[in-house]
């Protein structure tokens, strides 16, 4: 193999790895089943401290609890990706910020931030990239009192997210016939 076609493939492979992080990041943020599902193979297991269980388990546990938030929004940063010689797996660690605003039993709803790294074990079979192990370390965590009401345009923003499947993105990314 030459040096050319070793930096191509590698250069797909972490374009790959960075593509497969950004779509469980929408999915977490969109509560989409289907898409979390797809980002892990079958047997992979996520240890994220406060649950520790195969990936299946993972996705039927996050997504009730996503479900009770109003809303979340995961941002991506630093990523190190290490490739093994084969081309077929791959360490990573990337950074993230995670917001969250919880609803709370008669109270004003918290907004929870958190950051920490997703330190993953990547493989990919037939082409495609996907986490075969991934266990979160949290770096840092911040919880404030209601910060917004948004049940009305805050700064007369009305084009607001949704979640679900019904958020504008998936009109324009996946228009459909």
């Amino acid at each position: 193999m030459t040096i050319e076609t070793q930096g191509l493939r590698g250069l797909l492979a972490r374009e790959a790895i960075r593509d497969c992080m950004v779509r469980y990041a929408r999915a977490i943020d969109r509560v989409d089943r289907e898409l979390l599902t797809s980002v892990y193979w079958p047997e992979a297991n996520d240890n994220h401290g406060n649950f520790n269980g195969s990936a299946a388990e993972f996705v039927d546990w996050v997504i009730p609890l996503l479900e009770g938030m109003e809303q979340t929004m995961h941002f991506l940063g630093n990523q190190l990706i290490e490739l093994d010689d084969g081309g077929t797996s791959a360490r990573s660690e990337t950074y993230f910020e995670a917001y969250h605003r919880i609803p709370r039993d008669g109270a004003e709803p918290q907004d929870v931030v958190v950051a920490g790294r997703y330190v993953d074990w990547f493989e990919a079979r037939n082409g495609q990239w996907r986490i075969r192990d991934r266990e979160v370390i949290y770096d840092w965590a911040r919880e404030y009192a209601d910060s917004a009401d948004w049940s009305q345009p805050v700064l007369g923003l009305t084009l607001r997210s949704n979640r679900r499947g019904t958020d504008r993105s998936y009109a324009l990314l996946y228009p459909t016939g």
